[in-house]
């Protein structure tokens, strides 16, 4: 019988918050509880959760040399192996918090490029996280021997890896170099299929929203894909693309993409910019939110702010407002008066999907001209435009006798030139 080996313990995380005057509007309990999230997703059980309210932070500890070292007693008490900080620290900081508290110390942006690590399958993400890795760690390289001479794993150690840490900063640059020109040669793939999914005149739709607000659900559903969901942070990293059916018979690609959080790393924005051009190219974006949450405003912040940073402010969106099966029906009414343009489903439970792909093919058509064209059913190359019609416009009428076939259609305007030149000229 073959033994297993026992699972690894789990680190014991305390959580550490600061209210500042910039952050005085921000409930603390709320920032804290999606901190134990994206722990709890990086393999952590949260043991204590501490805030400490300052004017601004100590330029040495972060939180105070007072507060530190009171952490320190309690950490030694519950038995702590692990502190996070919910903001970015310097790396004095973190060295000196390190001193004090004697135990690891990581902050937001460490414990989400280590959630990345954790999610990354395809050689595309790998690449992209590594590169945002090592242009988080090359700052604090300067008198960190202590920290890189560690062996062993751990909440913010996955990643490159312990070879590449104990290399001195000319091979990392050297590394970090090689990596940009990689993720370039993958931005370059992406485009040349961008472009050949222009010339098919195929409109993209792209789902986008806080991470956990229920994009794949939503994709899966629609698309009748099988890609994992769970209920957890950051579970798609890859772009996925499919194609959905239209009410109106036209196709378009569903696109599913990385989500976004609050304060998201700009490492890791920068690294996946290539991921989120498709975001930015895309004829209409769908901003999947939560209906649940309480901090909507938030959310929708972080998500705007990063569309804006990829270049995808101006991109169409519309408002689907997801999960809406756990809200009350007075709760459900009122976020609809306040939402008057949003959808509102339970991809779930399958609840609305037929009402949001209306929308979604009554928005991609708003830029329409209504045509009629003559086809000869004969020739091969006429069936072909046939068929191309009927995938990307919305047919009105279509009458056929033993010589031609008249078709009155929808089109979009980039494709009327197109069909005009390919039906026969009576």
């Amino acid at each position: 019988m073959t033994r297993r080996s026992p699972a690894p313990a789990l680190e014991r995380a305390a959580l550490v918050g600061l209210v500042t005057r910039k952050t005085g509007n921000t409930d603390p309990d709320l920032v804290l509880e999606e901190l134990a999230g994206l722990a709890s997703a990086a393999g952590a059980a949260v043991v204590l959760r501490a805030t400490q309210e300052r004017p601004t932070p100590d330029p040495a500890t972060f939180i105070g040399p007072g507060k530190a070292e009171q952490l320190a007693r309690t950490c030694d008490e519950i038995g702590a192996t692990l502190v996070i900080v919910d903001n970015d620290l310097s790396p004095a900081q973190g060295r000196n918090l390190e001193k004090i508290l004697g135990r690891r110390v990581i902050d937001r942006t460490q414990l989400i490029l280590d959630i990345f690590a954790r999610r990354a399958r395809s050689r595309d993400g790998k690449l992209q996280v590594e590169l945002a890795q090592l242009q988080y760690l090359m700052p604090r390289l300067v008198g960190s021997s202590e920290a890189l001479s560690r062996l062993g794993g751990g909440i913010g150690t996955r990643g490159p890896g312990e070879t590449k840490l104990e290399t001195d900063r000319r091979l990392i640059r050297y590394r970090i170099s090689k990596l940009k020109k990689e993720i370039a040669e993958v931005g370059r793939r992406r485009e040349h299929l961008r472009a050949r999914r222009t010339r098919r005149d195929v409109p993209t739709v792209a789902l986008v929203g806080y991470t956990n607000a229920g994009k794949t659900t939503l994709f899966n559903a629609l698309t009748g894909g099988t890609a994992f969901a769970s209920d957890a942070l950051f579970v798609t990293l890859d772009p996925l693309v499919r194609k959905v059916k239209l009410p109106d018979s036209r196709q378009i690609l569903l696109s599913d993409t990385v989500g976004f959080i609050d304060r998201l790393p700009h490492q890791l924005v920068a690294a996946f910019h290539a991921t989120l051009e498709e975001v930015a190219a895309a004829n209409l974006l769908l901003h999947v939110a939560d209906a649940s949450v309480t901090d909507r405003e938030r959310r929708d912040a972080a998500v705007r702010s990063v569309l804006a940073d990829v270049g995808a402010g101006e991109v169409p969106t519309l408002v689907v407002f997801n999960k809406c099966d756990l809200l009350s029906a007075d709760e459900l009414q009122r976020l609809k008066s306040m939402y008057p343009a949003a959808v509102f489903v339970s991809a779930l439970h399958g609840r609305g999907n037929a009402e949001l792909l209306e929308i979604v093919a009554s928005r991609l058509e708003m830029d329409t001209q209504l045509i009629t064209v003559t086809f000869d059913p004969d020739s091969n190359e006429h069936r072909r435009a046939i068929a191309e019609l009927y995938r990307h416009a919305r047919v009105v009428s279509h009458v056929a006798d033993d010589d031609r076939v008249q078709i009155e259609a929808e089109v979009p305007r980039r494709l009327v030139d197109r069909f005009s030149r390919a039906q026969v000229h009576m």
